[in-house]
């Protein structure tokens, strides 16, 4: 009887362990976006991209666009996101919004103000453009054409709430970089 009472005590055991897997693996799931964006940001340079989209984002054929389904909230994935890419050295972000997304009313869409306020903030004083969503993806197809896109998707549900992040050089600026055209042009001469 003891030997029994051993048995159904694993038996049990190893059912409750086998029941708690699942849940550990949906957490690291879940957090996996973050670390593959930290290794590529380490590859990425200037003239990469990095979107974080909402839910009915396309999933586009490009080669050189990943999809990566975050499963997680859009404004927590672009925090992380943004604080990933201050802390790099070499990149900082331009910033796009859709243009769009200034014309939703609270009655299409009511946590609307809530949410341009939450964006605002969180981009503080980066500098954001805004494009039409169109003119957005004639971007994205150009570059997906020689450098990588990474495309984080959100469980947004909000139209036109997608951020457009292109990485530029954090080193070199436009004005160093036309005055050394201009002393090219220059010695050329």
């Amino acid at each position: 009887m003891n030997y029994k009472f051993q048995i159904l005590t694993a038996a049990l055991l190893f059912i409750v362990i086998a029941c708690q897997v699942p849940n550990k693996e949906t957490h690291t799931i879940s957090n996996e976006w973050k670390s593959t964006l930290k290794s590529q940001l380490g590859i990425y340079g200037h003239r990469n991209w990095i979107l974080i989209v909402d839910k009915a984002f396309p999933s586009q054929t490009a080669n050189g666009i990943t999809t990566i389904d975050t499963n997680e909230d859009l404004l927590p994935v672009l925090e992380f996101t943004l604080a990933q890419i201050d802390s790099c050295k070499h990149v900082k972000p331009i910033i796009y919004t859709d243009k769009e997304l200034n014309f939703i009313t609270k009655e299409q869409v009511v946590e609307i103000e809530s949410f341009r306020v939450e964006l605002t903030s969180m981009l503080g004083n980066k500098t954001s453009q805004v494009l039409l969503h169109d003119s957005v993806f004639t971007k994205i197809d150009r570059a997906s054409k020689l450098f990588n896109v990474m495309v984080l998707k959100t469980n947004q549900l909000i139209p036109y709430s997608s951020v457009f992040i292109q990485l530029d050089c954090k080193y070199w600026s436009a004005d160093k970089e036309k005055y050394l055209r201009k002393a090219m042009a220059v010695k050329e001469e």
